[in-house]
């Protein structure tokens, strides 16, 4: 390669700020246009852009492709991230026309009350304005965050994996000609031309151009972000989710909630990666649980007490109760009762879902309240942690840890608020 091909394809740094540097700037007046666009305007947009996806669906299938075959080596389960179907990329499209079928989040009231001095006071939500959005390898979440932003009425600038560089492109193509179709300004919705990783870290020194990052991918993803940021983020966890079959579960239910728990598809964030059982059902149904899933090509890392029951098993380190596999790979332990679910959890989980497998209500109750966790569920699989099975439309992903937002991040979480204040010719004294 000779050096002014080298410097085409390779932009230096300074180039690499340069382009962030504008579409920041454009991000930034197209979001005071959005913040004020009615929403006739928002859902015109969506339901174009989902016409397109479908119009373009052999476009976006090849481009697909092409990033598919670019990156060879992948595990099954991150080629399964990374791959579009006509069926996912229809799925796509429903999601931005759920989207529009959505309230506006944006002007909603929140609050309203009178001071003794006479003064009315609403608090009123708004958009946040310019969002970061960091993801890597599911070419969907450029439909799903761009659906979610523009109805809330934030401009959004979308960094994918260089893996997906191509798909996301094309996806884009469509939510441009959308927003065209509304006479929404097209820097609304925008995705880095380079995979260059220096587009990345301009994102994280922001400050004053975007009011928020949002990272979805894995742990090196956050962790860097965080480390780097100068803009506040939003924080996406690891999905190490965990069932946990109590002695009072239905053994039939039990059996068909984790077979979807953990094999539904394994590599999405809200995939079960530990199995509990409770120790007094365990000896009865561990066997069964084993059978079904190794049936369904899982594989397992357990601990000994699961092992004396099933000695096939192979047996867990400690670090495999810290991992999400985001495989076909299940660690498996034996608890007694509910206290000691809850200390597994707490000692090895990311805070992002749990189940409980049970008839018995008062220790569902116990379960749930004792999370520290964003989505507690009772009898029903963690693959329903999802911002379409929520009524969102979409996610723009799930926010755990100490943030003003926990669980799947829909249109009001990415709201924040005003105030508005009413006198009647008040003084302050």
């Amino acid at each position: 390669m000779n050096a002014i091909a080298e410097a085409v394809l390779r932009p230096s740094s300074s180039d690499v700020a340069r382009q962030f540097d504008a579409a920041a700037r454009a991000a930034r007046a197209a979001a005071a246009d959005l913040a004020r666009a009615p929403r006739p305007a928002k859902d015109r947009a969506l339901q174009a852009a989902a016409a397109a996806l479908r119009d373009r669906t052999a476009e976006i299938l090849a481009a697909n492709e092409a990033d598919v075959a670019g990156a060879p080596g992948l595990s099954a389960a991150y080629r399964d991230r990374l791959t579009l179907t006509p069926a996912r990329i229809d799925a796509m499209a429903r999601g931005l026309e759920e989207v529009a079928e959505l309230p506006d989040p944006v002007g909603r009231t929140l609050a309203e009350w009178t001071r003794p001095n006479g003064l009315r006071i609403r608090r009123v939500a708004q958009p946040i304005g310019v969002i970061g959005m960091i993801f890597e390898s599911r070419p969907n979440v450029t439909a799903d965050a761009a659906a979610l932003c523009l109805k809330s009425g934030n401009a959004v600038i979308l960094r994918g994996g260089s893996e997906s560089l191509r798909s996301a492109g094309a996806i884009h193509a469509c939510l441009a000609e959308g927003l065209r179709a509304a006479g929404l300004p097209d820097a609304a919705v925008q995705v880095a031309p380079t995979a260059d990783r220096a587009f990345v870290g301009a994102m994280l020194r922001a400050a004053g151009l975007v009011d928020l990052i949002i990272p979805r991918g894995g742990k090196g993803l956050v962790t860097r972000v965080l480390e780097e940021a100068r803009v506040p983020v939003l924080a996406h966890a690891e999905g190490l989710c965990h069932t946990y079959i109590h002695a009072a579960a239905d053994p039939a239910m039990a059996r068909s909630i984790l077979a979807n728990a953990k094999m539904r598809r394994t590599g999405i964030c809200g995939a079960t990666e530990t199995l509990l059982v409770d120790e007094a059902i365990a000896p009865s149904l561990l066997p069964l649980l084993v059978a079904d899933l190794r049936a369904l090509g899982c594989d397992f890392r357990a601990d000994a007490r699961a092992r004396a029951i099933c000695p096939d098993l192979p047996a867990a380190a400690e670090q495999d109760f810290a991992t999400e596999w985001l495989d076909a790979v299940l660690s498996v332990a034996v608890v007694d009762g509910v206290g000691a679910a809850l200390e597994h959890i707490r000692r090895h989980g990311s805070e992002h879902t749990e189940a409980i497998v049970t008839e018995d209500a008062a220790a569902a109750q116990e379960f749930l309240d004792g999370l520290a966790s964003a989505v507690g569920m009772w009898n029903a699989s963690t693959q329903f942690c999802d911002g379409g099975e929520f009524g969102f439309g979409a996610e723009i992903g799930i926010a755990t840890g100490r943030m003003h937002a926990r669980g799947p991040v829909g249109l009001e979480q990415l709201c924040t608020y005003r105030y508005q204040v009413f006198g009647t010719g008040q003084v302050r004294p």
